[in-house]
Parts: C-alpha cells; sequence; structure tokens
C-alpha cells in the first residue's frame, strides 16, 4: 500500500489523529527550514558591543584629558616665555643704568670745569691753568660720553619740557625766537637716550 493509500485510510479511521499528525509535521519542517540561532553566540556579540562601547568612552576621556594637558603645556609655555622676556629686559636696564648714580654725581665738576674755563679764558696769565682744565674736562666728558652720557642740546632749540626745565621765561625779542631757549643756565644730560638730568633753561614767551 503506497503512502498516499496509508494517508487516505488513517483520515478515514481517524480524521482529528490525522489532522494533528500533519500539524505536527509541519511544524517539524518550519523548525527544520527556519534558521539556527545558537544562544552562545547572541551572548558573544552582546559582549563583544559592550567592550567596543567601553573602549570607546575610554578613549574619548583619554582625548579629553590629552587636550587638557596640551592647553596647560601651552599656557604654562606662554607664561615662562613672557617671564623670561621680562627678566632678560630689566637685567639689560640694570646693567645699562647700574652706574646711573655715580654718573649723576660727576655731573656737578663738569659744571664747575666749565665755570672756571668760562671764568679764565680771557686771563693771559692764566694760561697753563687753563689748559690743565680743558686737559681735565675733556678726559671727563670722554669718560661720560664712554658711559652712555650726552649733553642735551638746549640753547637755540624749541623748548621741550621732557628734556629742559624753564626756570625763567622772558619776552621774546623777536618772533623767530618764541618758544625757544635762549639761554642754558645749567646743561642737561641724558644716559642711554634717558633724561639723566633736565637742562635748566630760559625760554622766550610766545
Amino acid at each position: 500500500m503506497s503512502n498516499k493509500n496509508k494517508k487516505d485510510k488513517i483520515q478515514e479511521e481517524n480524521p482529528k489523529a490525522a489532522k494533528q499528525a500533519e500539524k505536527d509535521a509541519s511544524m517539524v519542517l518550519e523548525e527544520e527550514q527556519a534558521p539556527e540561532t545558537e544562544i552562545n553566540d547572541v551572548v558573544s556579540d552582546d559582549t563583544e558591543e559592550a567592550e567596543v562601547a567601553a573602549m570607546f568612552d575610554k578613549l574619548q576621556e583619554t582625548e579629553k584629558k590629552l587636550e587638557e594637558k596640551s592647553k596647560d603645556y601651552l599656557f604654562l609655555m606662554a607664561d615662562f616665555d613672557n617671564y623670561r622676556k621680562r627678566t632678560l629686559k630689566e637685567k639689560a636696564e640694570i646693567v645699562k643704568n647700574a652706574s646711573e648714580r655715580i654718573l649723576k654725581e660727576l655731573l656737578p665738576i663738569v659744571d664747575d670745569f666749565e665755570r672756571g674755563l668760562e671764568a679764565t679764558k680771557d686771563d693771559t696769565d692764566g694760561q697753563n691753568v687753563r689748559q690743565g682744565f680743558e686737559l681735565i674736562y675733556n678726559k671727563l666728558v670722554k669718560l661720560l660720553e664712554s658711559n652712555g652720557v650726552k649733553p642735551i642740546e638746549s640753547t637755540g632749540r624749541d623748548f621741550d619740557s621732557d628734556l629742559h626745565d624753564a626756570i625763567a621765561r622772558i619776552p621774546a625779542p623777536s618772533e623767530d625766537v618764541k618758544g625757544k631757549v635762549i639761554d642754558t643756565t645749567t646743561k642737561g644730560y641724558t644716559l642711554n637716550d634717558k633724561v639723566l638730568r633736565h637742562a635748566k633753561v630760559v625760554v622766550a614767551d610766545k
């Protein structure tokens, strides 16, 4: 007897049993055709995703810390560079003007020499004295110049309050001298372009 005849005979004898057998066979066939998914594979995939996510978070945290450290390093380098430049400038100023006090104290001596030379310029009997004055005066002026001390030009120049100290003002004898220095009572000096002593001058009013 063929399978078909057997099936027909079973359906005739017990229809309910035949229908249940077909249903069971259909379920078995669907399970055989469906793709198999193992629990271990699912667990493994979830674990890998969690590890990747954890590594990504750790990488982001590391990059953030590195960025903060880089900023701190740049700020530190900038501060150090400013400090280095400021220190070098201060040292240069100290070296440049270290002898300022001593040189300033020498200026009255120069004034005395100039007055002595002026007082003896018409004294023929004191010619040797004058020559001695001139020798010492020239040496002293040369010493000052070698240390950066230079006289401030004043007589005949426009009055400059940054360089000159007006001790008197008189009516201008002519239009062309208004606002100019017409006499210098005490020379002024600069030390490396910084005013060491203002020139004391007489100014013609405008």
